[in-house]
This record gives structure tokens, sequence and C-alpha cells, in this order.
């Protein structure tokens, strides 16, 4: 898996979070993944399908998530489980849409499917493809998320 892969979903993450909830996250190192736990929360969870097939998932920790929802809808929060699957899901849709943009430049078309949000403690995610998964670790001053990919 190349590298250059991970740098459009870098600065998707960067871009739409910085954005949209007003936090400025620090990528990390990216690594490839083994198992199937998740590093974090709360996950949202793209299919993607074009030139490759495969699966793009963002995992936040609940402090990360939980401030996230907090700088998107101010005090309005009615209920802090619906509205931080609501708001993973969409924050995933945005960032899975842009960094499928910035791919395009790299020569690879994508679509995206509707996110899916799974939430818990030690949960795991299920990428579709069997190559390896690339994950981006990443660090704000709302905690911490990753991004997984992985595309065959």
């Amino acid at each position: 898996m190349k590298v250059e892969l991970a740098k459009p979903f870098i600065k998707a993450a960067v871009d739409v979070l910085s954005m949209m909830a007003m936090i400025t996250p620090k990528p990390g190192k990216p690594y490839v993944k083994k198992g199937k736990t998740a590093v974090g929360d709360v996950t949202g969870l793209v299919g993607i399908t074009g030139d490759m097939n495969g699966t793009i998932s963002i995992t936040f920790t609940k402090n990360c998530a939980v401030t996230i929802v907090k700088n998107m809808l101010g005090d309005d929060i009615q209920d802090i489980l619906q509205d931080v699957q609501d708001a993973v899901g969409e924050i995933t849709n945005m960032i899975s849409g842009q960094a499928r943009a910035g791919l395009v430049e790299q020569g690879l078309t994508f679509s995206g499917s509707t996110p899916s949000v799974i939430m818990g403690d030690n949960h795991s995610i299920s990428h579709m493809a069997s190559t390896p998964i690339m994950a981006i670790p990443f660090t704000c001053e709302a905690g911490e998320f990753t991004i997984e990919f992985s595309f065959e």
C-alpha cells in the first residue's frame, strides 16, 4: 500500500474538522493495522467502489466525538448518543468524500456508500478488502481519532 494514498485522507480530516468542529487535528505516522479491534469508541464506516473496492473508517475516542458534537451543535444537544451517531456519520461522509476527490488526482475514482456508525468499547471493524489496512492516527485538543482504509 502506497503511503501517497494517505495524503488525501490527512488533508480531508484537517480541512473538515477545522471547518465543521473548530478543532485542529495533527496527523501521526501512518502504519499498517493488525487485527479488527477499533482504536476508539465510535466508528463511521463507508464502503467504496470504483477503480478499487474497499472501506474507509474513522474511529473517535468518546471525548473526541462528544467535543466534535458540542462544537458543531453548540449547546443545542438533545440526545447525546443520537447526536454523536449523526455527527460521526456526517463527518465520516465529508472526510471520505473529500479524500476520494483527492484520490482522483492520483488517478483513482471511487463512489462511497452511506456511512454506518458503530459504537461501543472494543468494537470491531470489518474492512471488506483482504489487502493490508492503512491506519493514520490523529491527535487534537479534543482527543484522538484514527482513519483506516483498505482497497483492493
